[in-house]
Order: structure tokens, then sequence, then C-alpha cells
């Protein structure tokens, strides 16, 4: 038995894709201590479900998919940056998702009440829709330079796609950071 690193997310158009490369070109800066996210792998996270044992992984993507049956393609409307827990210190920066995540928050909240019968845990703050573009880290300079940035961005309009499938993805971590396998794809709608 071996464990994959095993999480559910929304694979992000080419065009919002591309814009989010722009955002991040122009929200990062030398030292400014946040490891921004490899933008080819960008996704929507709905549930990170962390070590899975490998011989689990046939009855995550059946539950996947039934949790998915309901759920209709959805126009997405990606726009504005922001931090958590704010933006004036944020641990994350992420784009919004500003239409459409509440049929994605009614999915996200199926995946947890059955993924908490298979055993996995709940997860303890509500679910908010985003696009993770970086992480902070601890000892990275002129924090006020960041937030000056995410809010001069604040409003950016990022693009519409449609959410028209559910990915259960591995992630692998290495010294060059994650590189993720789709282990099955579910159609929306």
């Amino acid at each position: 038995m071996k464990d994959i690193r095993t999480f559910i997310a929304i694979p992000i158009d080419a065009k919002v894709q591309s814009a989010a490369k722009g955002l991040v070109h122009a929200l990062q800066d030398s030292g400014d201590g946040v490891r921004w996210v490899p933008l080819d792998n960008l996704h929507l996270t709905l549930k990170f479900l962390g070590e899975v044992d490998n011989t689990l992984i046939p009855e995550v993507c059946k539950t996947v998919r039934e949790c998915c049956e309901p759920t209709p393609v959805t126009e997405l409307h990606v726009c504005g940056v922001g931090g958590f827990p704010n933006a004036e210190r944020p641990r994350i920066v992420w784009a919004g998702i500003e239409t459409g995540g509440d049929v994605l928050a009614a999915l996200v909240e199926r995946l947890e009440i059955a993924f908490a019968k298979l055993g996995f845990k709940r997860e303890p703050r509500d679910w908010m829709p985003h696009l993770t573009l970086g992480r902070t880290r601890r000892g990275g300079r002129n924090p006020a330079q960041l937030q000056q940035r995410i809010s001069a961005h604040a409003d950016l309009d990022l693009g519409w796609m449609e959410a028209t499938e559910v990915r259960v993805y591995a992630s692998y971590l290495d010294k060059q950071g994650p590189t993720y396998h789709v282990m099955d794809t579910i159609p929306l709608g």
C-alpha cells in the first residue's frame, strides 16, 4: 500500500490562466517573501484530502462522481485580488471568484459530507471560492509593499470561464515544487 497526496479541483481555462500570469507578474517583487504558485498548475481547489491509501482511490473517484452529478456546468467570473487572513498581512494571496461560487459551494458541501462519512476530516472553515496565487514565507521583506500591490489590483478582472469538469489529482512534492497527475476527470452537468 502506498499513500497518494490527493485533492479535488476544477482546472482553469487558458484565458484566465494567462490573465493570472500577468497578475502574478504585476504582484511579485524580489524579496517579497511570497512563494508564487506555478501558474501552469493553476486550479480551483474544492477539497484537499491529504495522504490517501492508493487502494482507496477508486472509492474517492466514485464519491466525487456522485457528488458532481447534480452540479451543472457553471460560469465563473474570476475577479479581484486579496489575501487570507486579510490583505494587510496575507499568508495566502488569491484571486477571487465573483460569480458562480454559490453553485460550487453547494458541491463542496456535498463533498465534505460524503468524505466525512468515509473518515476524512471536514474543513474547519467555510469554503471560499478562490485561486491561490502565492503563499507568504516567514522572513519576507516589505509586507507593506505587497499589501499596496494587492490593493492596486483588488478589482482586476481576470475574465470568465466555464467550470465543465472536476478532476481528482495526485500531488507529488519535490524541490522544484509540486507536480500534479490527473487520476480522474468527472464532467459537470
